[in-house]
């Protein structure tokens, strides 16, 4: 299973990552956890957007899901595309109000609002609790603590595993979605501070913590705030857990 990091950024895009997203690929089928600003151009330099096999959204924060119009335009204008995107509509595992939440984001005006239809080059699928196959991936999704429904995604293939947290706040899923992991990608949006609110984002501690509680063999931390503290981010997690520790960078590549 290879892992591309499209963008790391928490929040918003910095100046050297777009905002969240990843691709995933393994034995030809490829899908992107998590779409967010400027991932769609960043993914051009390694795949044709036309290759994806499926769309996984964690949550609809922008900073998750804003490139999804721009998706949505390529898969119905380019004029010269590989297939017909009306024919093979991509799947789009995303929470259950994404068909609305994402034509709003589309809508050329207020006014054609209620007419904008995606469903002609996506196929939306709810996230539940029962694992997806995709090609050679099983995917299961887990909820997580966020300010919206939000979920992670424990992601298997060729005997591998890798765990997604998305956006969240410290809870006792966090175990159960990295148990075992071969590589824990988790969010670590700030350094550690005693009155960080709860149910919003994790420190580099934290994401060490369940890491080392769940027996991940690899911590990945990502959605790193731009003002954020990086060496103070990472110093923690090295502090806290005693298996290998990294902060991704934007283009950067990973077998897992």
């Amino acid at each position: 299973m290879k892992l591309t990091i499209l963008g790391c950024s928490g929040s918003f895009p910095g100046p050297d990552s777009p905002s969240s997203g990843y691709l995933l690929e393994s034995g030809g089928t490829r899908i992107a956890l998590d779409l967010g600003n400027g991932t769609l151009g960043a993914m051009q330099r390694f795949i044709d957007p036309f290759q994806l096999d499926a769309v996984l959204l964690s949550h609809l924060h922008p900073d998750h899901c804003a490139d999804f119009g721009a998706l949505a335009v390529l898969r119905r204008y380019h004029p010269k595309p590989p297939y017909d995107a009306t024919e093979r509509p991509l799947p789009v595992i995303a929470p259950e109000n994404a068909p609305e939440r994402l034509a709003a984001l589309y809508a050329p005006n207020a006014a054609e609002l209620a007419e904008t239809d995606l469903s002609d080059v996506f196929e939306f699928i709810p996230i539940s609790a029962e694992p997806v196959r995709i090609g050679p991936f099983e995917v299961q999704a887990v909820p997580m603590a966020h300010l919206c429904p939000a979920w992670g995604f424990r992601v298997a293939a060729g005997g591998k595993v890798l765990a997604y947290t998305g956006d969240t706040g410290p809870c006792p899923q966090l175990t159960e979605l990295a148990a075992d992991a071969d590589a824990l990608l988790s969010e670590a949006s700030w350094a550690d501070f005693p009155d960080a609110p709860d149910g919003v984002h994790l420190s580099g501690r934290q994401a060490a913590e369940v890491a080392k509680t769940a027996r991940a063999r690899r911590l990945l931390l990502t959605h790193i705030v731009p003002w954020a503290d990086r060496d103070a981010i990472l110093a923690e997690a090295k502090a806290a857990f005693d298996g290998p520790a990294e902060l991704v960078v934007a283009d950067a590549t990973y077998d897992i």
